[in-house]
């Protein structure tokens, strides 16, 4: 008679495929929250920019259209200090339509970012002016800057009308 011994299985352990499956598992859902924080804390960013363009683009227009003389309205001196804004030259802001007549170029810096506008107008019809702003942010000054034929990498744009 042969005698053998048993050999004891190991029940308390884990295998080295499953301690790699494991890391392999939390290593991906490290990662994926990771990515969803990053995209969520810029995509709120991208929204607190259009968010403070429109609330911009909607103060200027309202603005235009409640002045007394639409045709010489200047937002410059209408908000004086109130507002970090500066004219500017036509060239230096955004793109405007070609049958439309340009009331002004415009920089306004709210909490740090700079924003171009550009205010203009165009007959309708008879007795009925759309005045339009368009608000320009986040774009990169030497490889895109702001001209006639350029565009902005972020822009918002807001119309209303009047009867004049």
């Amino acid at each position: 008679m042969m005698m053998t011994t048993k050999r004891r299985k190991s029940s308390g352990g884990f295998t080295f495929a499953e301690v790699m499956g494991a890391i392999l598992v939390l290593t991906i859902a490290v990662l994926g929250a990771s990515a969803y924080r990053y995209h969520a804390t810029l995509d709120t960013r991208k929204a607190e920019l259009q968010t403070t363009a429109a609330r911009m683009a909607s103060m200027l227009c309202e603005t235009w259209r409640g002045a007394e003389e639409p045709n010489t309205f200047d937002p410059v001196a209408y908000f004086g200090t109130e507002l970090a804004i500066d004219s500017m030259d036509i060239h230096d802001g955004p793109r405007t339509p070609t049958d439309f007549e340009v009331l002004g170029t415009y920089r306004i810096v709210v909490n740090g970012v700079d924003h171009r506008t550009a205010l203009f107008w165009r007959d309708v019809y008879s007795g009925l002016r759309a005045l339009t702003v368009i608000v320009v942010w986040d774009w990169d000054p030497y490889n895109h800057p702001l001209g006639p034929y350029k565009y902005a990498s972020q822009s918002f744009t807001l119309t209303t009308y009047v009867v004049n």
